[in-house]
């Protein structure tokens, strides 16, 4: 999780006004980075990086379920350690683009760069909806991949596969939400920026964010 959170170039995207970014550089850089994280962890552990992913591999039995609350756990423990790397390298940075003052809202807000934030007019039905689906689909696919009886991806091409499903995830349902797909991704980053300054109202559904929903 460290190097997709790390890796997601919403930083650069935000905190310098879109000059060194766009979103297709976030959502590429954030591709990229579940793609470094699984070549790094996969043979550890799985590369275990999305509690979704976890609950799917309990349910199948191909995980066992005492281990699942410690994998969520360190799920989220990796995403609040990320979201403080991220914010030791672009201090400067979010500090120059907000003005002094950490907000969620707003032409100068920051904390998009750590977590997703819904467009104005995305309620909490569709924004859940939203939610489900595209996990839904990562979760379907990435099981596929997995399959034995399917045709196999190249050995060792596992992780570019994935991350390309999530290029296009992101390309497709991105819009709504910022497309997450991660409990851990995005839970670990709020409660980094509840802690670090930006204050409780990381944890409201709070329209007129002014980002619209890229969230990245």
């Amino acid at each position: 999780l460290l190097q997709t959170i790390t890796l997601a170039s919403a930083a650069q995207k935000i905190a310098f006004y879109e000059t060194k970014g766009n979103i297709m550089t976030s959502y590429l850089g954030g591709a990229l980075g579940v793609m470094g994280g699984i070549y790094t962890a996969g043979g550890i552990s799985g590369a275990h990086m999305n509690p979704a992913f976890s609950l799917a591999m309990c349910l199948t039995e191909q995980f066992p379920w005492w281990k699942f609350p410690i994998f969520v756990v360190v799920q989220i423990v990796g995403s609040f350690i990320a979201a403080g790397a991220v914010y030791i390298l672009y201090f400067d940075a979010i500090w120059h683009h907000s003005n002094g003052t950490l907000t969620v809202t707003g032409p100068q807000e920051t904390a998009s760069i750590f977590a997703t934030y819904p467009a104005d007019f995305v309620s909490i039905g569709n924004g859940f909806l939203d939610q489900v689906i595209g996990t839904g689909v990562l979760i379907i696919v990435v099981m596929g991949i997995m399959d034995p009886r399917n045709k196999p991806v190249p050995k060792g091409l596992e992780p570019v596969v994935v991350a390309l499903l999530v290029l296009s995830i992101e390309c497709s349902m991105g819009a709504n939400c910022g497309c997450p797909l991660n409990p851990a991704r995005d839970i670990g980053p709020r409660l980094f920026t509840y802690l670090a300054g930006w204050g409780p109202e990381v944890f409201r559904w709070v329209e007129g964010r002014g980002r619209g929903g890229d969230g990245r």
